[in-house]
């Protein structure tokens, strides 16, 4: 007997996933976990159909996005309590070293902070460079016997434990982080506390994922809710925060991870609206609203920042690797990076430590020219070098006040050159903070959004917006990595930078499998097959084959190489070599569930069935056809035609006008 053709014939089959242990009757249900489109299984199909493997089909969040839900709330409540006790670290050793003093902390005549304590006022004259280094010392010692993982300021790291390490974070990471930094920026770092809270909180996160039995995804939902709740806690800014997860963190913009990522954010955010109050974490007044000119120079401005910014991230790692040449252990290095902010700071105060009262100043427009100049020279050198030393702190609050002193004194300029362009100071200052953060770190709609939650000023937002995205523009065509990615870039890490709809998931299997299948059947003696195999038939050259029974079920798939097998005698009927049940799944799924499929049942090939009808067996999907596929997202990205040519559509218009009017002219 010669093999069938299936089109001749009529198979079987359904999909959701059936198991190979269990079987089930026959008007029972496939396996539905999730589903939402469960239907019966057809009498016809029989035993085929228990032996089955078929895809899943899932609703868009199942019951586990409650669970993870509902540990990222309580996750976020925790991160938000660790978040004000760190803040709480910082002014205490701010106070004891800067003022030797802990009443402005703790006591019952200390102030209701909001903040961070500035190192500013202090008194201590040349003793004031000697403090940095002391806190670059004990955060270069704890990193050296604790755990290098907490230099630096934390988004980095936790970008790498993302995708290297299926989001495991070592447990000490937990406590090391935020002490370490404790002493850093309450010695006057010039760091924000942010990168730290945002670490601390991504290893509560991912500490929660491994005491649980959890999937690597779910890990990263936890680990990106604790980040972005700490965020939250920090600046009341639970939009931004939900934002920064999934640019820096998440990589993608799923359902099952934003519900809990935005469910921590938002009780972080309510913890710090119970403590602190609701009010803007830098207030700015009210501003009118732009002209066109204006408009139009805070878009000039954002570009020029963005390409200050590009230099910023070089700078940030050229010290880096200046600090890799010095000829001594790298635990000293935050030390002689605490020397250098110390003797800057001695010159300027007010770029030591945090200086968020340094970004209140620039919202409200009550620095001088002197004081922006030497916030944005002063602060970068000092920021720069200590960052480079591989210090633990943050990014943010410093590039913040690079960005914003830069923007207003670009803002200042034109106004004197062009006073009729109506520029706010404070609104440049607040897109030239957002346009340097959007510029080196490439998170755009984190910084706008950020900007404009922490400062409640809507009069900022378009101009947030085109600056933002003009210093987002130039980055992208002039620096490959950011400051955020080029750390593990250099380590072989490569970083998402683009979330794309999955165009596996915009193909149905029916529109690319192949139709003209040959098949076999399961009376078939191997011996007739193998003859009809070296016939040299194109159809008796593929490399597997689908199995039907003398009533054209399908039974399975049968390899060439199990047909070729020199131990299988030729009198071997074919069903008797079947090794497992069909593989198969309906002409309406999309290629991702296909290849999802391939990849969990390690198989080349499925079998296509029929929604409307189970029984029948419309072709089969190889992952020949999943490539092909892509020919069509290849050509859209990389072929250019135009589908409007001008002078034709002219030519076809008034040429057929002229013709008609000849034709006329003539009868």
């Amino acid at each position: 007997m010669m093999p069938n053709d299936p089109t001749s014939q009529a198979p079987d089959h359904r999909s959701a996933r059936a198991s190979d242990s269990h079987a089930a009757p026959p008007h029972a249900s496939v396996q539905t976990t999730g589903s939402t489109d469960a239907l019966p299984v057809a009498p016809a199909l029989g035993a085929s159909l228990d032996a089955a493997s078929m895809p899943r089909e899932s609703t868009l969040v199942t019951r586990r996005v409650v669970l993870i839900s509902a540990l990222a709330i309580v996750l976020g409540a925790v991160a938000a309590g660790v978040a004000q006790i760190l803040l709480l670290l910082i002014n205490l050793f701010t106070d004891i070293f800067f003022y030797g003093r802990v009443s402005d902390v703790i006591g019952p005549l200390a102030p209701k902070h909001t903040g961070v304590l500035s190192p500013a006022h202090n008194h201590l004259g040349l003793w004031v460079i000697v403090i940095p280094a002391i806190g670059g010392l004990i955060a270069g010692v704890m990193a050296r016997w604790g755990s290098r993982a907490i230099q630096g300021h934390g988004i980095p790291e936790a970008m790498e434990r993302i995708l290297e390490h299926e989001s495991n974070i070592p447990a000490r990471v937990t406590w090391l982080k935020p002490l370490s930094s404790a002493f850093a920026i309450g010695t006057g770092g010039p760091f924000g506390a942010e990168g730290p809270i945002i670490s601390t909180g991504g290893a509560l996160g991912s500490l929660i994922g491994q005491f649980l039995s959890i999937t690597a995804q779910e890990r990263k939902v936890l680990l990106a809710a604790g980040a972005a709740a700490g965020m939250a806690a920090v600046f009341g800014a639970p939009v931004a925060s939900v934002v920064m997860a999934v640019e820096l963190l998440l990589f993608e913009l799923r359902s099952s991870s934003l519900i809990p990522v935005a469910l921590a954010c938002v009780t972080a955010t309510g913890v710090r609206y119970a403590t602190f109050g609701s009010g803007a974490v830098f207030a700015m007044p009210l501003v009118a609203e732009p002209g066109g000119w204006a408009l139009a120079s805070y878009i000039v401005l954002g570009a020029a920042v963005g390409y200050a910014s590009v230099w910023v991230t070089k700078a940030v790692y050229g010290v880096e690797d200046l600090f890799e040449k010095i000829p001594v252990h790298w635990m000293w290095w935050p030390a002689i990076g605490g020397l250098a902010a110390g003797l800057v700071g001695y010159f300027a105060p007010h770029t030591l430590g945090v200086g968020y009262d340094n970004i209140d100043g620039l919202v409200q427009g009550s620095f001088g020219i002197k004081m922006l100049l030497s916030l944005c020279i002063l602060k970068f050198i000092s920021w720069v070098i200590a960052l480079g030393s591989g210090t633990s702190g943050g990014t943010l609050a410093p590039l913040f006040m690079i960005g914003g002193a830069l923007g207003a004194l670009i803002g200042v300029g034109f106004g004197h050159v062009w006073p009729a362009l109506g520029i706010d100071l404070r609104i440049a200052a607040l897109v030239g903070m957002a346009a340097m953060f959007a510029g080196s770190s490439r998170a755009l709609l984190t910084s706008i959004v950020f900007a404009f939650e922490t400062t409640r000023q809507p009069a900022g937002l378009l101009p947030l917006l085109g600056g933002c995205t003009a210093a987002y523009l130039i980055s992208a065509l002039t620096m490959r990595n950011t400051i955020m990615t080029e750390k593990i870039a250099r380590r072989g890490i490569k970083v998402p930078s683009e979330y794309s709809a999955d165009f596996l998931e915009q193909v149905q299997v029916g529109k690319v499998c192949t139709r003209d299948v040959r098949a076999l059947k399961t009376s078939d003696e191997l011996g007739e097959v193998r003859r009809w195999m070296s016939s040299g038939r194109v159809r008796a050259q593929h490399q597997g084959y689908p199995v039907l029974d003398d009533a054209g079920r399908v039974r399975g798939v049968i390899t060439r190489r199990d047909l070729l097998d020199p131990d299988k005698p030729g009198l071997t009927r074919i069903g008797d070599m079947l090794k497992r049940g069909p593989i198969v799944l309906f002409e309406d799924h999309t290629l991702r569930d296909a290849t999802d499929l391939m990849v969990g049942e390690n198989v080349g090939r499925l079998v296509v069935v029929s929604r409307d009808d189970p029984t029948r067996m419309v072709g089969i999907l190889t992952r020949s056809d999943v490539m092909a596929a892509n020919s069509r997202r290849i050509h859209e990205m990389r072929d250019t035609t135009r589908g409007i040519r001008i002078r034709q559509s002219f030519a076809r218009r008034f040429g057929s006008r002229a013709r008609t009017a000849e034709g006329s002219k003539a009868s």
